[in-house]
C-alpha cells in the first residue's frame, strides 16, 4: 500500500483551516530536496506557517508541498518533499499530528521545483517482500 501521509497531511490541513486556526508544519530541513531559507533552520528543523493568508501559489500533492512566502520581507519559493514534513499542528491550540518515518514505503525521489514539471509521473517502487501490518492509535 502507498503511504497514508499525503492523505493525513491534507486532512489535518483542511481540518485546521476549517476551524479558523493557523496550520504550521514541522520540516526536516536536511531531507533531500527541501528548499527553505537555511538561515531560519534550527537544529535541522524549520517550522512554517502554511495558512492560506500567509502563502501564495500553494500546492499540496502526493509528492510535495510548495508555495511562496516572505522571510524578512523578501519573497521566497519553498519546496517540501512530503516525507520531509514531520508534523502538522494548529498554532492556537497545538492540536495536530506528528508523523513517524514510514517504513512500509520508500520516499519518492524529490521532484524539481520547476512549476512546469510538477505533475511528472513517478514509478512505484515495490519490494517483493510484504511488509508486516502495523496499527497505531491516532489521537
Amino acid at each position: 500500500m502507498h503511504s497514508n501521509r499525503p492523505y493525513l497531511l491534507k486532512a489535518f490541513f483542511d481540518w485546521i483551516v476549517d476551524n479558523q486556526c493557523t496550520p504550521y508544519v514541522i520540516v526536516d530541513a536536511n531531507y533531500i530536496g527541501v528548499e527553505v531559507p537555511q538561515e531560519f533552520v534550527n537544529d535541522g528543523q524549520i517550522v512554517l506557517n502554511i495558512a492560506p493568508r500567509a502563502v501564495t501559489n500553494f500546492e499540496m500533492n502526493n509528492e510535495a508541498v510548495y508555495f511562496s512566502t516572505r522571510f524578512g520581507g523578501m519573497p521566497v519559493d519553498l519546496y517540501l518533499p512530503l516525507f520531509s514534513i514531520t508534523g502538522i499542528y494548529a498554532q492556537e491550540n497545538g492540536k495536530g499530528m506528528m508523523f513517524e518515518p514510514d517504513e512500509t514505503e520508500e520516499p519518492p525521489p524529490p521532484l524539481k521545483s520547476s512549476k512546469s514539471n510538477q505533475q511528472s509521473n513517478i514509478d512505484d517502487q515495490k519490494s517483493s517482500a510484504k511488509p508486516k501490518p502495523a496499527l497505531r492509535v491516532v489521537k
